[in-house]
């Protein structure tokens, strides 16, 4: 049973304005014992404003200390030099990703770019994802929630636009395959036979145009559509042959716009449409 002079005490202290944290402090009795006491006894609207302007001036002091890193135990990697897998991830989570305050998160119907960016965050930053799938929608998400890799992402997506216009082929094929398989179709609609990238960054759109013409790819942009279009036979087997897309991506059948009513990986359409020129 606690001491009847220390109950009175911490009314005593509360009534003079202590905080709950102070009260604990001076009695050194447990929190829940000088609650019981004290909770029928409000702070003053002034002792609550002093408080609240405390803490304020608290945080912005160790708010720039703690800007872009986890909390401690969490240690993520954060590689200077650029990679094949490193543009390869930073490329995906610019297009069909998003890059947080706190968290980098991918999501796609595919489950072949869904585990080869699973295996390449394990590969890189050593983490597993949180994983969540819609039924109804048939997309599959995965999140990695450490605020040292959405700040670190963030910053290697800026300089990733700039690196990959001077980037080796081989590079710039990752970037390019990257932003088809996440934003790419395949069209055959009349006449046209069409590889189509949509974004609606036009400043990406330009940049894509620009890796194209390195490989000897015409393609036009169209700001009102927001996309980037490859037309034309020669530069059709030139996409095939130099980027397609990547091995296991699907369209989605379902789609109430779909011309194909089945399964279909993009690769595939597009043989099927440039072999569906007249020779």
């Amino acid at each position: 049973m606690t001491n009847p002079l220390l109950i009175e005490k911490c009314r005593i202290l509360r009534k003079k304005g202590f905080t709950l944290g102070k009260i604990i402090k001076a009695t050194e009795l447990p929190k829940t014992t000088v609650y019981d006491h004290i909770y029928d006894i409000p702070l003053s609207i002034e002792i609550k404003n002093k408080i609240r302007q405390e803490t304020i001036r608290r945080l912005k002091r160790i708010s720039p200390r703690k800007k872009g890193k986890c909390i401690p135990g969490r240690i993520v990697p954060k590689p200077k030099a650029w990679t094949n897998e490193l543009i390869f991830l930073t490329a995906h989570f610019m297009f069909d990703g998003e890059i947080q305050t706190h968290s980098c998160i991918y999501h796609n119907r595919n489950e072949t770019l869904i585990n080869r960016i699973k295996s390449s965050m394990k590969e890189v930053f050593n983490l597993e994802p949180h994983k969540w799938f819609n039924q109804k929608t048939g997309v599959h998400r995965i999140s990695y929630h450490y605020v040292e890799l959405a700040d670190y992402t963030r910053k290697k997506a800026q300089k990733l636009k700039r690196y990959i216009k001077n980037a080796s082929l081989q590079e710039k094929k990752i970037f390019l395959q990257a932003f088809f398989d996440d934003e790419g179709c395949v069209t055959r609609w009349r006449n046209k036979r069409l590889v189509r990238g949509f974004q609606q960054n036009l400043e990406i759109l330009k940049l894509v145009q620009k890796l194209l013409e390195d490989f000897n790819i015409q393609s036009r942009i169209d700001e009102k559509y927001e996309e980037l279009v490859i037309s034309r036979k020669e530069n059709l087997i030139k996409f095939r042959d130099k980027i397609n897309f990547s091995k296991g991506i699907y369209i989605n059948p379902e789609r109430k716009n779909s011309i194909w009513k089945k399964k279909l990986e993009k690769r595939e359409i597009l043989d099927r449409i440039i072999n569906s020129y007249k020779k």
